[in-house]
């Protein structure tokens, strides 16, 4: 199946890695490739409602800068002439921020997020603001799911999700405190990532909840959201997360061949009764398609219990975090409302031993990765929901976010009204480069492509 728009986008099929050589080549202007997206965005906006900003003035000013930065012959950046759009949440310098909420209509931040800067460090076209759910919350947003208008395109970056699969921009930046990267990307048929919490610092972007809050990234090819990431990465002084390290290499970790044949654990959990018939056969396909190379496994019966910790520590920082529009409850909705009323009631005691579950998550995950490369579980439940009242259900992702686990879905399940879904693939805190590498060797294996033919 097709997004709308995709079949008639002039990336159709082609990777932002692509994009970026036949521009330093000069076998294609920064010029040419966005005004051409910008038409396609303006053929495909009204049906999909993806952006809350788009300029096509403001995205050719910065092409016509960047096309002369090339002919003086000085370095490019990582990501020259390539078009980013980010989520309404992120601040961006003359171009508004509104967080998907009335209060802030009109928001002109005074600096860019820290992402903001390095993406503009690297030679990124800062494409256009997506539409987010309210406050980055579970109220639904406008946005409409390329792949079926009357399914839910996932919350709350449902507008980077949309605008990536329906081919507007070749990547775009979300983020996830429950589900927000992984369940839009499986709903809209995208590669989505969540990379290890710290990663990627989140300075100049809306906080809910600090203690999950993560920057990740929707395209539609593995490559991409690898060369993405390896520019948006590392310490921040802004952002207590992040720590001094070295550079990730994803993109050049991703495309080592993978040293011995990869181990697979698929892992039942909490709520997996809830999963769609055509979900669980995927997924059992796929089991018998791997062979001895999976290992099927539960979790101990206190996950369910750090299901309950998870949302507490929600609840509570997202109360803290949110208080100056608490002040303006009027202007929010019930739900939103609901959920500062319910965080306001966690007491400080039931908000430490909540934490405490992070650590206890984490032991138990160890000694599952101790047995395997990747765990594999649902992206969701399903498709998306034939319900536009709703974003869908995070549980599938919530436990890899309050954990800190790098997470990448991959769009490789169609369900019974050929609609997306997801497979997830989690991989082992601070090995993101091994996750994504395991993550090409699948995609390619799933293809019947060897390996050989993958890395050429």
């Amino acid at each position: 199946m097709t997004a709308i728009g995709m079949i008639d986008s002039p990336i159709a099929g082609v990777s932002a890695v692509t994009l970026r050589n036949r521009i330093a080549s000069g076998a294609l202007t920064v010029v040419e490739l966005c005004e051409h997206l910008c038409d396609h965005v303006r053929a495909t906006e009204p049906q999909i409602g993806a952006f809350a900003w788009f300029d096509r003035a403001h995205v050719l000013e910065q092409a016509v800068q960047l096309d002369a930065y090339r002919k003086t012959g000085r370095p490019l950046g990582p990501l020259h002439g390539i078009p980013v759009a980010l989520k309404d949440i992120i601040d961006t310098v003359r171009i508004p921020t509104e967080n998907g909420t009335v209060i802030d209509s009109g928001r002109m931040p005074s600096r860019d997020a820290v992402i903001v800067s390095r993406l503009k460090a690297a030679g990124a076209v800062i494409f256009g603001k997506t539409v987010t759910t309210e406050l980055a919350s579970m109220e639904p947003a406008a946005t409409m799911n390329p792949f079926g208008l009357e399914h839910t395109p996932g919350g709350s970056s449902a507008g980077s999700a949309a605008a990536v699969a329906a081919g507007m921009v070749p990547i775009a930046i979300g983020t996830q405190t429950g589900g927000s990267v992984i369940r839009p990307a499986s709903f809209c048929g995208t590669f989505g990532y969540k990379p290890t919490f710290g990663l990627v610092p989140r300075t100049g972007i809306l906080a809910q909840s600090p203690s999950m809050d993560t920057v990740g990234v929707f395209a539609n090819h593995l490559d991409d959201v690898a060369l993405v990431t390896d520019v948006l990465s590392g310490c921040d002084e802004g952002d207590v997360a992040t720590s001094p390290g070295p550079a990730p290499r994803l993109l050049e970790i991703m495309h080592e061949r993978v040293p011995v044949i990869p181990t697979f654990a698929v892992v039942h959990l909490p709520s997996m009764e809830r999963v769609s018939e055509p979900m669980r056969s995927a997924l059992s396909e796929l089991v018998e398609v791997l062979g001895d190379q999976v290992f099927e496994t539960g979790l101990p019966n206190a996950f369910s219990e750090a299901v309950i910790a998870r949302d507490t520590v929600n609840l509570a920082e997202m109360a803290k975090c949110y208080y100056r529009y608490g002040t303006q409850r009027d202007h929010l909705s019930e739900s939103i409302r609901s959920m500062l009323a319910r965080g306001e009631q966690v007491l400080a005691r039931d908000y430490l031993a909540a934490l405490d579950w992070k650590a206890l998550i984490v032991a138990a995950l160890d000694e599952i990765f101790e047995r395997c490369d990747v765990i594999l579980a649902p992206a969701a439940f399903g498709e998306a929901p034939k319900d536009r009242t709703t974003t869908g259900d995070p549980m599938m992702n919530g436990l890899w976010t309050f954990s800190g686990h790098p997470v990448v879905t991959i769009p490789v399940f169609e369900g019974a009204n050929g609609m997306p879904m997801g497979l997830q693939m989690i991989g082992k805190k601070g090995m993101d480069g091994r996750l994504l590498r395991t993550a090409r060797w699948l995609v390619a294996h799933i293809d019947g492509v060897s390996e050989d033919r993958a890395d050429g």
